[in-house]
């Protein structure tokens, strides 16, 4: 019994070092000079609000415009909406396109707060 709630326990700590682990790469991702951070929301989000040095593409004209800003296929790519989800996308389609430095780095909030911060955080 001692194992098995050892066990669980050890489960339980596995999910937040993971997502920990994912904001420390966003983060790093965000402040490495070599990155190209893309805003795939509509004009009126990015407006709005968006984060400093990013460049906005509609993640459905994402194909037609990556060339241009990013010729080379592994430069790295960061990729931010307001959820995840059209980021998601505009990755699926940059993969088809042979582009393999990807970072889906979620939503504009949560990585605002990030780069406040300075640092990883489970929520984030």
């Amino acid at each position: 019994m001692r194992r098995l709630i050892a066990a669980l326990t050890l489960c339980a700590c596995l999910p937040l070092t993971t997502v920990a682990s994912e904001s420390q790469a966003i983060l790093s991702a965000l402040q490495s000079p070599q990155g190209l951070l893309i805003d795939v929301r509509t004009a009126e989000e990015f407006a709005a609000g968006a984060l400093p040095g990013a460049t906005r593409i509609g993640h459905e004209q994402i194909a037609e415009q990556i060339a241009s800003l990013a010729p080379d296929k592994h430069q790295l790519i960061i990729l931010y909406c307001r959820s995840g989800r059209r980021s998601g996308l505009a990755e699926q389609r940059l993969r088809e396109l042979g582009y393999s430095n990807l970072i889906n780095a979620g939503g504009y909030e949560a990585l605002k707060t990030l780069l406040e911060s300075g640092t990883p955080c489970a929520t984030c």
